[in-house]
């Protein structure tokens, strides 16, 4: 293995563990700062799809029907596994008013495994793009807009469940055996 691809893997062994521990316990949820997150995320992806088609190592093609059917299966994936990752998320209304929400181990392996599929997606696509008539700007693209998609659809579902918690409703939290 290359350094290239040695640094992602030595990143997720070193984070993980700590993310892992981090997401022990609930941390508080302000549903009046949840918009940030989706709101830095949208256009700083924007940014990179927009820098993507600049890099002179991969000239920019216009995209075709099925590059464009492959990014919206990206965003459309992205938004099923964020829905999925927030459904998982547990919310919390404490004594006090606070609501405390506690991410799902569950949901962070499954980042970690999309990561690691997009790794080897990206790896085995890229060099046979051409034989199989796919677009190799547009595979990175999807995989891009699945980051939004799943980001922005976690944060409405977590809103949506919220909202409905703090007016004395039901979590509507899926259990994991």
């Amino acid at each position: 293995m290359t350094t290239q691809q040695l640094i992602p893997l030595i990143a997720i062994l070193i984070f993980l563990p700590l993310i892992l521990l981090r997401n022990r316990k609930p941390r508080t949820l302000r549903l009046k700062w949840m918009w940030v997150t989706p709101a830095l995320i949208v256009p700083l992806m924007g940014l990179a799809l927009w820098g993507s088609s600049m890099d002179p190592r991969m000239p920019h093609i216009a995209f075709d029907t099925l590059a464009w059917v492959m990014v919206a299966v990206g965003l459309v994936l992205g938004g099923v596994f964020g829905w999925w990752r927030g459904k998982m998320t547990t919310i919390e209304k404490h004594a006090d008013g606070t609501l405390k929400a506690q991410a799902s181990p569950i949901g962070l392996i499954l980042i970690i495994a999309v990561m690691l599929g997009r790794r080897a997606l990206t790896a085995f696509l890229e060099p046979h793009a051409a034989e199989y008539g796919l677009n190799p700007l547009a595979i990175t693209d999807a995989f891009l807009v699945f980051v939004v998609g799943m980001i922005v659809v976690q944060r409405i579902e977590m809103f949506i469940r919220a909202r409905r918690i703090q007016a004395g409703g039901g979590d509507g939290h899926v259990e994991v055996a």
